[in-house]
């Protein structure tokens, strides 16, 4: 049995939350051409640019979150998801308060 199987754990935990203004990735399953992590953003004011050159689906969980793709704001509440294609430059405009998501890259 592997490790995943053998875990359970809760996606809503925070066991360190990280500063005001920052975020924390973890990785939750990577399996072949496959990687699912967890995101903490912690009251992000300060714009974070990302650029994967692996497919992203994202699901916000928890909070709201700003995010300019593709030159649309996008604005995101606990529940939307969006698909975000490879080499896509995408901008983390601000989060409000303690978000969570879950990405699946691939």
């Amino acid at each position: 049995m592997e490790l995943y199987q053998r875990i359970a754990m809760n996606i809503f935990e925070i066991d360190n939350l990280p500063k005001i203004d920052h975020e924390f990735f973890q990785t939750l399953l990577k399996k072949e051409n496959i990687e699912i992590k967890k995101i903490i953003s912690n009251t992000l004011k300060t714009p974070q640019t990302f650029k994967s050159n692996k497919n992203e689906f994202v699901i916000l969980l928890k909070g709201c979150a700003k995010l300019k793709i593709n030159n649309q704001i996008k604005k995101l509440k606990s529940g939307d998801y969006l698909f975000i294609p490879a080499n896509t430059k995408h901008i983390l405009l601000k989060t409000k308060k303690t978000a969570i998501w879950l990405a699946i890259y691939f």
